[in-house]
């Protein structure tokens, strides 16, 4: 059996948690995708922790924890994550196992990432600089290292002659800082990799359904109910919605049905958790977006184009339930300002809430369903 937690919005949706807390449930936690610019926070026994590629799993004992061959694995990044884990007591080695067809993040794609950067100017994306794109680039390019040549005697001259086609782009965008650090940490990351149980990733994950593993899979613009107000600040402010890779202030606003809906209807989701309903806590009134006003049409569809249209949220508003939720565990002790509004939000999407988490904790969680 397998199942997947999906984050449904524009990610930092609270993940981590979620998974750390379902991951006893389960045998297998694999990481699918993405690169170390995920941030999932823990608190584990009231200490936290970050994780940036390893699953979120991996402080549970009897847990497998897989990073999949859709992840590009930083080795820098990896083995200071270990450092961390390891400082919780955890022998993070044991049941942490890496798909050998799982893409390199090299020190050329960083370089890459911040040339790409600086010539956009005005028009960069905010990229994280963790070299992820141009990783993926040499991927889908068919170019790219991948685990498993760490441990060919060629991989060496395979990163030199590789090094050298990321030079010549280099060259072509008039980025010369010396990398020779870079790669010196690199290296170093790439013999301590040799420790790891590297496995066929596919043939392993199957091999454990086969057993009757329960399986579990963790993945995660334009923003139309975004609040530049001081309501947007306050909600920054008590969700400490910042970064957790790069420490940059999240972009906040009240939630976007339509948005929710169509990322539910694409990825046949069945179930949903609401995270950080106590960030909403002190706040007399929310707001909820239920349509879009588009260039003066309404539509409940999320447009094909949206940064190049002018999108007016059409709101609904709730009254808050003014009530500190983050000791309370059954669903009885809810607000019922609280069961409203969670109730509109399920009969809008036609599926249901069935957790609420109401703080950082692994068990600040309410199951209502």
């Amino acid at each position: 059996m397998v199942d997947v937690l999906l984050g449904l919005q524009w990610g930092d949706e609270g993940k981590g948690k979620i998974v750390d807390f379902l991951a006893p449930q389960y045998d297998v936690i694999a990481r699918f995708q993405g690169g170390p610019n995920a941030g999932h926070t823990l608190y584990v026994n009231d200490k936290k922790i970050v994780l940036h590629q390893i699953p979120s799993g991996i402080f549970h004992q009897n847990t497998i924890n897989l990073i999949g061959n859709g992840v590009v694995l930083d080795p820098v990044t990896l083995k200071r994550e270990c450092e961390s884990v390891k400082a919780f007591g955890v022998d993070y080695a044991k049941n942490l196992y890496i798909s050998q067809r799982t893409h390199v993040i090299l020190p050329t794609h960083r370089a890459l990432d911040k040339a790409s950067e600086i010539i956009k100017g005005n028009e960069k994306i905010g990229s994280t600089l963790k070299g992820i794109g141009p990783a993926y680039m040499d991927k889908t390019g068919r170019n790219g290292l991948r685990v498993g040549d760490l441990f060919d005697k060629t991989f060496t001259t395979q990163y030199i002659k590789l090094r050298l086609k990321h030079q010549k782009l280099l060259d072509s965008m008039n980025f010369h800082e010396d990398i020779s650090a870079w790669e010196e940490e690199f290296f170093e990351a790439v013999e301590f990799m040799k420790e790891f149980k590297i496995v066929n990733g596919e043939y392993f994950i199957n091999q454990k359904i086969k057993e009757g593993k329960r399986v579990t899979r963790v993945g995660s613009g334009p923003f139309p109910t975004e609040l530049h107000d001081a309501t947007g600040e306050e909600l920054r402010k008590i969700g400490s919605e910042f970064g957790a890779t790069t420490g940059r202030p999240r972009r906040c606003g009240w939630i976007d049905l339509v948005a929710l809906n169509f990322a539910c209807m694409v990825n046949g989701v069945t179930s949903l958790i609401m995270t950080k309903a106590d960030v909403l806590d002190s706040f007399k009134q929310l707001d909820v977006c239920t349509a879009y006003n588009v260039n003066g049409t309404e539509t409940r569809e999320v447009p094909f184009q949206m940064t190049r249209l002018q999108i007016q949220p059409k709101l609904e508003s709730f009254k808050g339930w003014n009530k500190d939720i983050t000791a309370m565990k059954n669903p009885s002790e809810l607000p019922s300002e609280m069961t409203e509004y969670v109730g509109f939000i399920n009969k809008y999407l036609g599926v249901n809430i069935n957790y609420i988490s109401n703080g950082p904790g692994r068990d600040q969680l309410v199951k209502i369903g």
